[in-house]
């Protein structure tokens, strides 16, 4: 098992990365948020879920390892695939999908591409006591938790930032963050790279 990789981002496309280890190119399926801020030339880390099938072996990557684990659970589901299960952490954060499971609501999971009416049932029910729901508004302090804005500097700096540059970036969402996504490392994660934007790696101050 392929549990993470560090190396040399040396080609992005839309939904993919090939990143450079001691010479070995590994292709790795991400969501668009991390192929399009992932800059080449730039050093990665990812955190990965490698799929054995007869015909190929696919690896796919996280800048977390919430999403990673959230992803190893939609994989248990009757009818999602690696491709779909992407597809759902690429259009939801964890907290939204765990929101929904909590409330038996399939229609978040029907706007993703490939996951029909069925599948979504099946989701929201499959999923009962495996996912927690964020805590509502409020129950939270002004701040991020500790552990949450150093998961987020960590994976802004696998994916290239200065940590000075990323820690302050963080340190500004956070201000104007939600309760919810103040404790939710996808959301902030997520919050934090459109606050820095694709030319906001020169380590200037965001």
């Amino acid at each position: 098992m392929i549990s993470s990789v560090r190396g040399t981002v040396v080609h992005t496309a839309a939904d993919s990365v090939v990143i450079d280890v001691s010479g070995v190119g590994y292709s790795v399926a991400v969501p668009p948020d991390v192929a399009r801020t992932a800059g080449h030339g730039h050093e990665l880390f990812l955190h990965t879920h490698l799929v054995v099938r007869e015909d190929a072996l696919s690896l796919f990557g996280f800048a977390t390892r919430d999403e990673l684990e959230v992803f190893g659970v939609l994989l248990g589901v009757n009818g999602v695939g690696p491709k779909s299960a992407l597809g759902i952490l690429s259009v939801l954060t964890i907290d939204q999908i765990a929101s929904a499971v909590e409330a038996e609501d399939d229609k978040p999971f029907r706007k993703v591409s490939g996951i029909g009416p069925k599948t979504a049932k099946l989701i929201a029910l499959q999923l009962q006591g495996k996912l927690h729901a964020p805590a509502p508004a409020g129950a939270s302090g002004a701040s991020a938790p500790a552990g949450v804005s150093a998961q987020v500097i960590a994976a802004l700096t696998g994916l290239g930032w200065p940590e000075r540059t990323a820690a302050e970036a963080v340190d500004q969402v956070v201000e104007g963050a939600s309760d919810a996504d103040r404790a939710s490392v996808q959301a902030l994660l997520r919050l934090t790279l459109a606050a820095l934007g694709p030319a906001s790696k020169s380590g200037t101050r965001v």
